[in-house]
């Protein structure tokens, strides 16, 4: 039997994207988990999303955020208007904000969490710091052995906590 967890992912992702994202399933697969999201595994009944997430996650024994980036721009303004505003001159990337309602609401009913960002990917979960949690590189690419054992024990170790949250 493999142990629910609640992944946070965006539903439309590019080549590259969707097989990290598979890559990372079948890991967790591996380690007895089960991937749940909105869109994916599960749909909106007759509530609305939040409602959906907030259902899903209370039965789940883990939460999975996977800021894949899903908008990207090239300049603009932190903080317009304000004493802090600043130029931003760099590529920044956004993930979907549902990534930031789904790890709040995780983080709420006190879930382990396992955070994964795409490189530029920023704010909220994904900013060091924010949350007792180590933020993870997403894994894009062919993995070599030594890197495929790394994201292995990074999970299983993970894997441990939700295993215990399942049995509590």
């Amino acid at each position: 039997m493999l142990i629910p967890i609640f992944a946070s992912v965006a539903t439309d992702l590019n080549d590259a994207q969707d097989a990290a994202r598979r890559l990372l399933w079948g890991e967790l697969g591996r380690a007895g988990l089960e991937c749940r999201t909105l869109g994916r595994t599960d749909w909106v009944g007759n509530t609305t999303p939040l409602r959906e997430i907030v259902g899903l996650a209370n039965h789940c024994s883990g939460g999975l955020i996977c800021g894949f980036s899903q908008f990207i721009t090239a300049s603009g303004k932190r903080k317009g208007g304000t004493p802090l505003e600043v130029e931003v001159a760099a590529t920044v990337a956004f993930p979907t904000p549902w990534n930031q309602l789904e790890a709040g609401i995780l983080f709420a009913i006190d879930l382990p969490l396992l955070v994964f960002r795409e490189q530029g990917v920023e704010g909220g979960v994904f900013d060091v710091g924010s949350a007792d949690l180590f933020i993870h590189d997403m894994p894009m690419g062919k993995l070599t052995a030594a890197k495929r054992r790394a994201l292995r024990e990074v999970i299983h170790r993970w894997a441990a906590l939700v295993h215990t949250h399942y049995y509590q």
